[in-house]
């Protein structure tokens, strides 16, 4: 490989403790659990200079997306009121959709890409992936682009 890629997404499981542990005390001091870098570091069981030397590398992935255009993908099935019950499960997390692109249904099922803007959004994005994915029809929710 000539170039390594700038960002990955990473599963929590497989990244190291540190990462893990940088992005909690950072959401200590955002929510005011702790004051001082100094306790939410202590809090978290990390060095002060650990955290900073992470900090400004390390977000969790909702906050990543916060605020931004993100293009969900998904499957569903061809039956009347399915789009309608999904388009109910982003309308109520707060995003504002910006397009729908739906396929023409094959084999009792149909691809829709959607668009939104999710400065508004009300849950995380994990909790309004899976609000979408189990809602009734829809075999497959994910991010396409974000």
């Amino acid at each position: 490989m000539s170039q390594s890629a700038g960002y990955f997404i990473v599963e929590a499981s497989a990244m190291p403790e540190i990462f893990r542990k940088v992005a909690e005390a950072k959401r200590l001091l955002e929510t005011g659990e702790e004051t001082t870098v100094n306790g939410a570091a202590r809090a978290v069981g990390i060095s002060r200079s650990a955290f900073y030397k992470y900090k400004d590398a390390v977000r969790p992935f909702n906050d990543m997306l916060h605020g931004r255009i993100v293009t969900f993908q998904t499957m569903l099935r061809d039956e009347p009121g399915i789009l309608s019950g999904l388009l109910n499960v982003f309308a109520g997390t707060g995003v504002n959709i910006l397009t729908i692109n739906q396929n023409i249904p094959t084999n009792g099922c149909a691809v829709v890409t959607i668009t939104a803007e999710t400065s508004a959004l009300r849950r995380t994005l994990e909790e309004m992936l899976e609000a979408a994915a189990s809602s009734p029809g829809v075999l497959r929710c994910e991010i396409l682009a974000g």
